[in-house]
């Protein structure tokens, strides 16, 4: 009989949940940090608004308050499926953690290079001087492309990271089980 841990799979299932969610929010807080220093009139103008950010929070705060409230949920989204999955076919919960940390590393990689991706497409719009797309009134036009770029295809990455992190799930449903041959 192979060792589970406290709370077995459903434990281990929550736990990865929150992670999933601790993980997504704190990316969001990081990112809006970069997001910020490219576009400061995007969160000051726009995003704080938006949110309601207290006026008495320092700008780099604020920034980092709203990638929480923006991104922690995101985590719950990503993790849902892929977790859902793991539990259902881990054969160990040792297995279902090794496919849980794989898919949260998966999903936050995966956004990290699509906003990064992003950023890179917001200077080449404004680069460019194209004027399809109109920024909100108030909103410093270069900072709200370069950070609005960058915060939806973070949002892509992260859609795009759900679907690949379950390959890391999937390879841990074939770890072998206590007890049976390698």
């Amino acid at each position: 009989m192979s060792k589970q841990t406290p709370g077995g799979k459903i434990g281990a299932f929550a736990v990865l949940m929150l992670l999933a969610a601790l993980s997504a929010g704190i990316f969001g807080a990081v990112h809006n940090q970069l997001s910020y220093s490219v576009g400061p009139g995007y969160f000051t103008d726009f995003k704080f608004v938006q949110f309601g950010t207290p006026p008495d929070l320092s700008p780099r705060a604020g920034a980092a308050l709203v990638g929480w409230q923006a991104s922690w949920w995101m985590g719950l989204i990503a993790g849902l499926p892929v977790l859902g999955y793991g539990l259902m076919r881990a054969p160990t919960t040792g297995a279902l953690w090794a496919g849980g940390i794989g898919a949260i590393i998966t999903v936050i990689m995966t956004a990290a290079i699509c906003a990064l991706l992003g950023l890179g497409a917001g200077f080449a719009y404004v680069a460019t001087g194209l004027d399809l797309l109109i920024p909100p009134a108030n909103v410093p036009e270069a900072e709200y492309f370069r950070a609005g770029f960058m915060h939806d295809a973070s949002y892509l990455g992260g859609i795009l990271g759900t679907l690949f992190a379950f390959f890391p799930m999937e390879r841990a449903t074939r770890l072998p089980t206590a007890g049976t041959p390698t």
